[in-house]
């Protein structure tokens, strides 16, 4: 069994030997995902379908012989309650979906079958799920109706969207929320909701995001093509948002919530609901600020690209983490700087050896690092509670 070597537990040891199912696995955050609860001694299935990019992290881990990895669409019931009837787990992370703002404005519908009616479908499977299970659905920072406001949207303020993407989410927030009030206010299942800011960390090779972009491009020694470079975006390594995610299962899969957070309420329904994990404010940045960051640490040029006639993308976006600080008592652990540094340290690493052995000594590496940063802020995921 893979573990972290560290001297103390994480997330009080929730997930040690424990059953988890990951919705989404084979995408970049649900391996980044993967790696940690197996490094956590999680016994972890994997529900998705074959990786998105080529080459992929999922692969580059070589997650498929490490973990069960089973081929489904989320849209696919039968197969789904299968999975979760094989897997009996005690949580779940649902991480599938069309995640890509500018795809979907080439395939909405898709964007709205995979995102809205694929969350509900993983929700209908727990429906009648006698086992007690912490249950959290990824969405996005952009399922806010974003009015350009100056300040970070909260977890209360209204849903929306422009392009099909973030529609689809918000949709998806408000399904997740009929089905937690309709069929899990009494129930053994408890299931939060999180929305992360952008995320960015090493293996992330998608289409059109702009960390890829970058490495692409400097790898062949072309200028950076830059859309949007006045654009600001909550930027947040992928550990930041991960570790949210999994202090939250924690609290939500544990009858003694109050003994994993010390103040907390002991219900686990209290954890319920939506949760922001975004950045701290000075990670509020422009695409052109995070492209000249990069550069620091892998020299090279980038050029304005943005198209004349572009589909419309937000021209700023922040989120609010003060209900994640207050009820959680979590907080991002990197700069903004140290995000950039690490993701660039990644990708010129992989360049050099690109060999599973050595990804996953630098995704595991950094997960160390990260871990030990949290730790040295006394952030109560990463230290040993009393029980």
């Amino acid at each position: 069994m893979e573990t972290l070597v560290t001297a103390l537990p994480l997330f009080a040891n929730a997930y040690d030997g424990r059953r988890v199912l990951v919705t989404g696995h084979s995408g970049f955050k649900g391996a980044w995902l993967c790696q940690w609860l197996l490094a956590l001694g999680a016994d972890v299935t994997g529900y998705a379908l074959e990786s998105p990019t080529s080459p992929a992290l999922f692969d580059q881990l070589g997650l498929a012989s490490r973990m069960r990895h089973m081929e489904g669409d989320v849209r696919d019931p039968v197969r789904l309650r299968a999975a979760i009837a094989d897997g009996q787990p005690d949580f779940v992370f649902h991480l599938a979906a069309q995640s890509l703002v500018r795809a979907s404005y080439v395939v909405p519908a898709d964007t709205f079958e995979v995102n809205v009616l694929g969350t509900v479908q993983v929700l209908d499977a727990l429906r009648g799920y006698s086992k007690p299970c912490g249950v959290v659905c990824v969405t996005t920072d952009k399922c806010y109706e974003n009015r350009e406001w100056f300040h970070g949207y909260r977890e209360d303020d209204p849903l929306g969207g422009h392009d099909p993407y973030s529609a689809s989410k918000a949709a998806a927030e408000i399904a997740i929320a009929s089905y937690r009030r309709s069929f899990f206010a009494n129930d053994p299942v408890k299931i939060a909701s999180v929305r992360a800011g952008n995320v960015i960390g090493g293996g992330d090779w998608a289409a059109d995001r702009i960390i890829p972009d970058c490495i692409r491009a400097l790898s062949a020694g072309r200028p950076v093509p830059v859309r949007n470079r006045f654009a600001i975006r909550p930027w947040q390594h992928v550990l930041e948002p991960l570790s949210g995610y999994l202090w939250l299962g924690a609290l939500l899969g544990r009858e003694e919530s109050a003994a994993l957070l010390p103040g907390a309420p002991a219900n686990p329904a209290a954890f319920s609901g939506a949760f922001n994990f975004g950045p701290s404010h000075e990670a509020n940045r422009t695409v052109e600020e995070l492209v000249s960051e990069l550069l620091k640490h892998w020299p090279g040029t980038w050029e304005d690209h943005t198209p004349a006639k572009a589909p419309h993308e937000a021209g700023r976006l922040q989120l609010a983490i003060e209900k994640a600080r207050a009820l959680l008592c979590w907080q991002p652990v990197w700069p903004f700087s140290e995000a950039v540094a690490a993701t660039a340290s990644w990708y010129r690493s992989a360049a050099k050896d690109p060999s599973p052995e050595n990804i996953c000594a630098i995704t595991q590496g950094q997960i160390y690092a990260y871990t030990e940063a949290a730790r040295a802020s006394s952030i109560p995921w990463s230290l040993s509670i009393p029980r």
